[in-house]
């Protein structure tokens, strides 16, 4: 009986390998091309829309598309990328939990030739890499920090309209992208602290001081808390606090409500155009959210992917086939041994009277009562 249990059981491994192989034999006789595509994770809105939208963009070339999502944990997306590598997937579009993390893994891609495109998130130090698709981050720091500037009405050079306070909750060390907004905001805000005109009374200025590790909204949220008890409990007002993504500022906006003393409603951005950001903007809570259009990053890399898989160089040229204005950089950001051909698109700062443009783009429609809006997908 044992025997042929055992015989039994070897029998159905050995149809489940075959079975396994011969879809793999049948993904790579179709003649079509296999877009291997490794996401952060599911459960944050902004990757599961990139992810799901890329799919759909790349099926409908005519490509065969292999979709993991790596549930915001870089060993399993480590585990992820190689298992497509292991596919022998044509070319990889990698959103990087932790870009450093990378290196020995896409050693295997360079070895099988397997271009590799980070998709707004830059991979550093890997001979893979060829390709960088992005906003332009730096730009996005900017804004925010721009935006509460004007908002606040604040003149460096005017004595008489007294001193800010603002705090800033940037986004998670490992995130390549996450320095880059810090650049982008500090720059724009450093004259100001230069003057006095602003302050940071919390002393949290370093990126480092400023980091949120896993872009986690409860770590935001406690995060703010302790600042509000430490540097806010005796009445000094909280003008401003700038979240550099939408997911930081719905956990500092519930620390603002529950434990904010002031009799001020501080200036909050945001980033992502997330569903409980733009709810946040409809009721006031959230002032701005920095909007990246999931569609023209996704429909970007179908053309820059095309262009490889089909043996040409990407450069300038191809930006005149992309949906929205784009520069192209091919000296800022490098794989470790040569620059990378990176493609930034341009970010928009969207508002509570700017969301009906937000459902021009299809990814939004408005609820039952025309108040909020919701996904599409």
């Amino acid at each position: 009986m044992k025997r042929k249990l055992k015989a039994v059981c070897a029998g159905l491994l050995a149809l489940a390998i075959g079975l396994t192989a011969s879809g793999c034999g049948m993904r790579k006789s179709d003649g079509k091309k296999t877009v291997g595509i490794a996401m952060p994770a599911k459960f944050l809105e902004r990757w599961n829309r990139d992810g799901e939208y890329l799919k759909r963009r790349f099926e409908d070339e005519g490509y065969n598309v292999e979709l993991r999502f790596s549930d915001n944990n870089i060993n399993q997306q480590v585990n992820d990328i190689q298992v497509l590598i292991a596919d022998d997937v044509d070319l990889l579009i990698i959103s990087a939990i932790d870009g450093g993390a990378m290196f020995r893994t896409l050693e295997d891609a360079a070895i099988k030739d397997i271009p590799v495109i980070c998709y707004d998130r830059m991979i550093p130090n890997s001979e893979a890499v060829k390709c960088y698709v992005s906003f332009d981050n730096y730009t996005v720091g900017q804004l925010q920090a721009g935006f509460i500037i004007d908002s606040l009405g604040i003149d460096k050079e005017d004595n008489d309209d007294g001193v800010f306070n603002i705090e800033l909750v940037m986004g998670d060390t490992a995130d390549t992208n996450a320095s880059v907004f810090y650049r982008g905001s500090i720059d724009t805000l450093q004259p100001y602290l230069d003057s006095g005109k602003i302050k940071i009374p919390s002393g949290k200025v370093t990126f480092e001081q400023t980091a949120t590790p896993g872009w986690e909204t409860d770590k935001a949220l406690k995060n703010m808390q302790n600042i509000l008890a430490s540097h806010y409990s005796g009445g000094t007002t909280l003008d401003a606090v700038l979240c550099t993504s939408d997911c930081l500022s719905i956990g500092v906006i519930q620390a603002i409500q529950t434990d904010y003393n002031g009799h001020n409603d501080p200036v909050i951005t945001g980033q992502d155009g997330d569903i409980a950001a733009l709810r946040a903007l409809v009721d006031n809570t959230l002032d701005m959210t920095v909007y990246k259009n999931v569609q023209h990053e996704a429909d970007a890399t179908v053309i820059v992917a095309r262009t490889i898989l089909e043996g040409r160089t990407p450069d300038d040229s191809i930006t005149s086939e992309f949906p929205a204005k784009c520069v192209f950089d091919n000296e800022t950001y490098n794989n470790g041994k040569e620059p990378i051909a990176s493609f930034l698109l341009t970010p928009e700062v969207i508002e509570a009277d700017g969301l009906e443009k937000l459902v021009g783009t299809g990814l939004y429609m408005w609820d039952d009562d025309h108040r909020y809006l919701r996904s599409t997908s």
